[in-house]
């Protein structure tokens, strides 16, 4: 939606122009994260992590943390590359991931670029969303995280405006719109131990429409 536009171009260079500052340290994972990283190849799919599972619930509650990129880091290329093998493994197939949902709390997700040619998938640092539309829409909604179950949220923005880093290191903002953007907010939800179901919950309060299938 073109209308769209300018109110998102007039906080570009704004919002844009402020780098979140965050503390190098020589290594971003705990020993607890390397030993799952390092548990197999760089093209091995890890565990997903479940919310039926009382501990792996616990994890996808909790927040992950940003980090310093650093473009020579070759565990967190090693990570990356696992993350991106997980989401498109033929076992789950989705269309984006989040590091929490492997079990490594660290501001990290792939999305598929549905806006894009050839629909590819790309790896994004510390996303943060700093501006959300008005405008809402329905989404059909599932998770890896939560087996056996879809259901369509109609909470989710339109279009939205987020910083990150990329894999250089180097700090970028962007809007994008439509199903693209209800993958970004899914993602990044996951980021602040939050999942769809949340916002099922809250339409459930205000008595929303939304239809749910098991």
């Amino acid at each position: 939606m073109k209308y769209l536009y300018p109110f998102f171009l007039g906080i570009l260079l704004v919002s844009c122009g402020s780098q979140q500052k965050i503390a190098y340290k020589k290594s971003i994972f705990d020993e607890r994260e390397k030993q799952l990283i390092l548990s197999g190849k760089a093209n091995e799919p890890m565990r997903v992590w479940l919310i039926t599972n009382k501990q792996d619930s616990i994890l996808l509650r909790t927040p992950s943390k940003s980090f310093k990129v650093n473009p020579n880091d070759t565990l967190l290329q090693f990570f990356s590359k696992r993350l991106l093998a997980t989401v498109k493994d033929s076992a789950h197939r989705g269309v984006g991931i989040a590091a929490p949902q492997v079990g490594i709390l660290k501001r990290i997700i792939w999305v598929q670029r549905l806006d894009k040619p050839g629909v590819p998938f790309e790896v994004y640092y510390n996303p943060v969303i700093t501006k959300y539309s008005k405008l809402k829409q329905d989404v059909p909604e599932g998770c890896l995280s939560i087996p056996d179950f879809r259901a369509t949220t109609t909470d989710r923005s339109y279009a939205i405006f987020f910083q990150y880093d990329n894999p250089k290191g180097e700090h970028k903002c962007e809007m994008v719109e439509d199903f693209t953007a209800a993958i970004f907010q899914h993602e990044i939800d996951h980021l602040n131990g939050i999942l769809f179901i949340d916002h099922l919950m809250k339409e459930i309060k205000r008595g929303p429409r939304h239809k749910i299938e098991k």
